[in-house]
């Protein structure tokens, strides 16, 4: 099909492709944020650490930010279909290799490294990129935050059906059912690369390389804070995905509790992406953004500052669920505000990678705390302390749109 303007798009084909990016990201991200109910039983059965485990996802996690970047370029350039396509089968060859897995090395290389990558390629960043393109800039926060929303229901189904799984055939049994996943996200990975075919309005000023884009970016004072706030968002939610599981364990709850807890994040974030997106549209997203990191950070505080009970980490869960994804409208909102949607997706990727940078120390850094202290409390505590600095150092943010945007925005007039 020849290319289309965003307006030729009848309403079919705008939810076919807001529908595919949203499938692809939930099942993405729902697996990935279920892998911490397996760790205790990789433990016992292969004989590794906790800070094994912990190694294995905080490499994950950097490895999706420092590939976040170049992905982004190759999006930008080729097109989001043949790389979410790519990611969907280095995803599944991850979980293979994490199904046959035999020490903490090969744990790793699935887990860690061939998740890490395929994560680059269907989770939050192209699927934002994608539905930047298929709406009109006034519905653009809205549907972001719709995407998010809808995101999120995958944690809601690969949780529990993990659990389940764990809890009657085994931790492998869980894996294969995550496979099982995988097949599904290939065709919502198809569906979401027609936005591929939607023409970007070329921008009225002096056309920019990718390198000028990131060079312009990098020398924004906005942007910089922007990336090293988003620093602490991933510390805080890897911190938690991976290790509440394990807390939970050792301070006798039910394990089931724990995949409960897991899935209400997923649930309650449906309606904080939905509330985040349409309020990014309303109101500041600078002051949204950084009032996330401090309502994290409070919730933390109240929650493991006394005993866990399964009651208060199911409302803990659910409160964490509505501030957890409603900073990607916000975050990609604000990246397009500075710089236009020319290259959405590499700028995107460039701050993703800061992000990810705190969730490689928040995966790593609680299981080394946990395996030489035998507690959490000093890994609970620096995630607040930092959350609170951030939350109030992002609100301080430059919005001003970058001096080439304004001057597209406000051309001048013929003389």
């Amino acid at each position: 099909m020849t290319d289309m303007k965003q307006t030729d798009l009848s309403r079919f084909h705008v939810a076919l492709i807001l529908g595919g990016a949203a499938l692809m990201l939930s099942l993405a991200m729902g697996m990935r944020q279920s892998f911490g109910l397996l760790q205790s039983h990789m433990i016992r059965d292969m004989g590794i650490t906790a800070a094994d485990f912990s190694l294995a996802i905080a490499i994950q996690n950097i490895v999706w930010g420092a590939t976040q970047p170049f992905v982004g370029m190759l999006a930008d350039r080729h097109g989001a279909r043949p790389v979410a396509l790519m990611g969907v089968v280095v995803y599944g060859l991850g979980l293979v290799l994490a199904l046959t897995a035999t020490s903490a090395w090969s744990v790793t290389l699935g887990m860690g490294v061939c998740v890490g990558l395929a994560l680059s390629c269907t989770a939050s960043n192209i699927a934002m990129s994608v539905t930047a393109k298929a709406v009109s800039p006034m519905k653009r926060s809205l549907a972001m935050g719709s995407v998010s929303a809808l995101g999120s229901l995958g944690l809601t189904l690969a949780s529990p059906m993990a659990q389940h799984l764990i809890s009657t055939a085994g931790w492998q049994a869980a894996l294969i059912g995550f496979l099982g996943l995988v097949a599904v996200m290939l065709p919502a990975a198809f569906m979401a690369g027609r936005a591929d075919q939607i023409q970007v309005p070329a921008p009225l000023g002096v056309q920019q390389t990718v390198t000028e884009a990131v060079r312009e970016a990098l020398g924004h004072k906005g942007y910089v804070v922007l990336a090293m706030a988003f620093f602490v968002c991933g510390l805080q939610l890897v911190f938690i995905t991976t290790h509440l599981p394990t807390y939970l364990d050792i301070c006798g709850i039910d394990p089931s509790i724990g995949s409960t807890a897991l899935a209400l994040v997923g649930l309650f974030n449906v309606l904080g992406s939905y509330l985040f997106g349409w309020l990014g549209g309303l109101y500041s997203k600078r002051l949204l953004l950084g009032g996330i990191y401090v309502l994290r950070s409070l919730i933390i505080a109240a929650y493991f500052a006394v005993p866990p009970t399964p009651t208060s980490t199911l409302v803990f869960a659910a409160a964490m669920g509505t501030l957890w994804l409603g900073v990607v409208p916000l975050v990609s909102g604000l990246v397009i505000h500075l710089f236009g949607l020319r290259y959405m997706a590499t700028l995107s990727g460039v701050a993703f990678f800061s992000h990810q940078v705190g969730s490689f120390l928040g995966a790593w850094g609680g299981g080394v705390i946990y395996s030489h202290l035998g507690h959490y409390d000093l890994a609970w505590q620096g995630a607040v302390a930092i959350g609170l600095a951030a939350g109030l150092f992002q609100m301080t943010m430059n919005v001003q749109p970058s001096a080439r945007i304004l001057n597209e925005r406000t051309p001048p007039l013929p003389g």
